[in-house]
């Protein structure tokens, strides 16, 4: 394919009719246009987008606006609505080697509230109406909407593919449409449809018609899982802002001491009940000292009160046993035989006599204080009253000792509360984002639900969609024929399997050298990257160093990024044949000087057989100019109106003869 002019006329910023010849020659491919941010050259890339895919153009300054509002609000703002805009873009393609030239007129007009466009295209010079109206079919089979937007990039594009998560998605669409891959699965869909029209007869229309409704529903309720995800991904991001806005406060409330404010009253009522259990402490050590605890202080002058009270008392006993003694040896004496001889009688009463001397010398005390009898047993209760006292009044200091450093640790917890008017106003604050974390969780589930619902929604509707097919084929394949024509297809739809994981390895094979080579071709520091790999299943760069270790991509510099996103770029080019112009727009954001010397020497004049390069004046510059001249066939300069807001077209680049530096 390539581009051999492109016209506008009061389209954008754009007043009045203004053309651009882009068609370039051998060894000079690139077309050259240069504007000031504003000036329109993102405009002209959306002219070509809008010029060959209408409403399904990635138009850049179309943002979430209906198609009909954008065309209206496109017509440029000095010409009459009623008159219009229109784009022209006449390009050639060879078909079945002959080549064939196309030119695509749109063009539209407001009247009212609506808007009328219309689409005309010529083929060889002659209008072709069957195309004109099948255009949105037939585009697809030149140029496909996937793969345009690889070739038709700007820096939005780049820092996507810059990006290693969104990375992926990109790499998986262009392996799929620009290779060839999802020709083999349309294939395998086809054969698919084959199948299953193979199995329908005139008997089959009540089925045909429930699977029609039921894909139908599917294809909505799939819409329904899409849009509810969306929203549901829009809430949770709303959920995480808020709650890491308030977690920022509550960390701020935390180090103002917010917590200590918010148990104030806590630690009041925990200091009162402390001070309470103090007081009671205190109290009951008076009631111990009330009796007779204090007479621990006499532990020694008891015990011998015990001993002296114990010695009377046995004194006392002994001299009752003297008197008794006394009345049993008289009686014992009297009780003798008058045969018993008067020497032995006599020596019996010796012995008796000098037994109760000894007992009566045992009574004689040292010391009487004449004590109570039953003072040892009123002493001993005392010692058993002492020792639970004592041990009572052991745990009461313990208990004490406790209850004054809890006492002292509530005074300073409370020393350490802040003033209420020292934190009103993060008390607010934190009930403000309490409230819209609160909101936000409720919005992020009222989401998942409702995504939920059309999930399930979907799957009950994918099942009963299943379950007709899977009817219609097992009541309605009845001849050997319409077997046979299933049989075949199933084995080629299993060949079409191992061919297309056999050319996907080969496709991604052939772009990780190709994006290899074009990233060490771009890069100032050589060596970096030693290899790189695409996974065939997640579709993902993983980078190897010179060291032969893994490169997080995400640790290039954003530069070192940028070159990446444009040698995958130039490597899916190169692959693909390098058949298809390319238009890069502001594509030296980020780079250093070095880098930036690399892309005008070694891949603009290389990207393809015709680049379009869309620059400001500080992109490409007046060196870069230089080195890049050799490759020019043409160059334009946008020149801005800054009092009615237009911009024209104008030959030649800043720098160059008879060209005006715009402003």
């Amino acid at each position: 394919m390539h581009l051999h002019n492109l016209t506008l006329h009061d389209f954008g910023a754009y007043q009045g009719r203004q053309s651009l010849d882009l068609r370039v020659k051998p060894k000079r491919p690139i077309v050259l246009i240069g504007g000031l941010n504003g000036c329109g050259k993102t405009t002209l890339l959306d002219a070509i987008q809008l010029v060959l895919y209408g409403p399904r153009a990635r138009c850049s300054g179309r943002g979430n606006r209906s198609y009909d509002t954008y065309l209206r609000e496109s017509i440029n703002r000095a010409a009459d609505p009623q008159r219009g805009a229109e784009l022209r873009l006449e390009f050639s393609i060879t078909v079945e080697g002959r080549p064939r030239t196309y030119e695509v007129a749109r063009t539209w007009f407001a009247k009212g509230k609506q808007v009328r466009e219309s689409l005309a295209v010529t083929v060889d010079g002659k209008y072709d109406d069957t195309i004109s109206e099948t255009w949105a079919e037939h585009v697809e089979e030149i140029l496909p909407l996937e793969v345009a937007s690889l070739f038709f990039f700007d820096g939005e594009k780049v820092e996507q593919l810059a990006d290693p998560e969104r990375a992926a998605d990109v790499i998986e669409a262009a392996v799929q449409s620009l290779l060839g891959v999802r020709a083999v699965e349309q294939l395998r869909t086809d054969l698919l449809a084959l199948q299953r029209r193979q199995r329908l007869s005139q008997e089959d229309q009540g089925i045909l018609e429930q699977i029609r409704d039921l894909k139908v529903k599917s294809q909505a309720a799939a819409q329904e899982v899409s849009d509810q995800s969306q929203l549901l991904a829009q809430a949770t991001s709303h959920l995480d802002v808020a709650q890491a806005q308030l977690a920022k406060i509550e960390r701020d409330f935390e180090r103002a001491g917010g917590r200590l404010y918010e148990e104030r009253r806590g630690l009041e009522a925990a200091k009162e009940a402390t001070a309470e259990r103090l007081a009671q402490t205190q109290k009951d050590l008076r009631g111990l000292a009330e009796g007779p605890l204090p007479l621990l202080l006499l532990r020694g002058e008891l015990a011998a009160l015990q001993e002296q009270s114990v010695r009377e008392q046995e004194a006392a006993e002994a001299r009752q046993v003297i008197g008794v003694l006394e009345r049993r040896d008289a009686w014992l004496v009297d009780q003798l035989p008058d045969g018993v001889p008067a020497a032995d009688r006599t020596a019996l009463k010796r012995k008796l006599t000098a037994d109760r001397k000894k007992r009566a010398a045992a009574t004689e005390l040292a010391l009487d204080l004449s004590l109570p009898p039953d003072l040892p047993q009123k002493l001993a209760a005392l010692d058993e009253v002492l020792e639970t006292d004592a041990a009572r009044a052991a745990e009461l200091l313990r208990s004490a000792d406790k209850t004054v450093h809890e006492l002292q640790q509530a005074e300073r917890q409370l020393a350490a509360v802040p003033d209420e008017q020292q934190i009103k106003t993060l008390i607010e604050d934190r009930q403000q984002a309490s409230e819209a974390v609160i909101v936000a969780r409720a919005a992020v589930e009222q989401h998942r639900e409702l995504v939920a619902e059309a999930r399930s929604r979907h799957e009950r509707l994918e099942a009963d969609l299943e379950r007709a097919r899977q009817k219609m084929v097992r009541t309605f394949v009845r001849e050997e024929e319409l077997q046979r024509v299933v049989a075949y297809a199933d084995k080629a739809r299993t060949t079409l399997d191992r061919f297309g994981e056999a050319l996907l390895r080969k496709h991604i094979s052939s772009l990780e050298v190709a994006v290899l080579r074009s990233f060490q071709t771009l890069m100032r520091k050589s060596g970096l990257i030693k290899d790189l790999r695409i996974d065939t299943n997640k579709f993902t760069l993983a980078l190897t160093n010179r060291d032969e270790e893994p490169l997080d991509p995400a640790r290039l510099s954003a530069g070192e990024r940028q070159l990446l996103a444009i040698s995958l770029l130039w490597g899916l080019a190169k692959v693909a044949g390098n058949r298809l112009p390319t238009v890069i727009d502001t594509p030296l954001g980020r780079l250093d000087s070095r880098h930036r010397e690399h892309l005008v020497d070694r891949y603009f004049p290389h990207a393809g057989r015709q680049v379009l390069l869309l620059s400001t004046d500080e992109e490409i510059d007046e060196h870069l100019l230089q080195r890049l001249r050799p490759s020019i066939a043409h160059s334009y300069v946008l020149v801005h109106d800054d009092t009615t807001f237009t911009t024209r077209v104008a030959e030649g680049y800043w720098w160059t003869e008879g060209a005006l530096h715009a402003v």
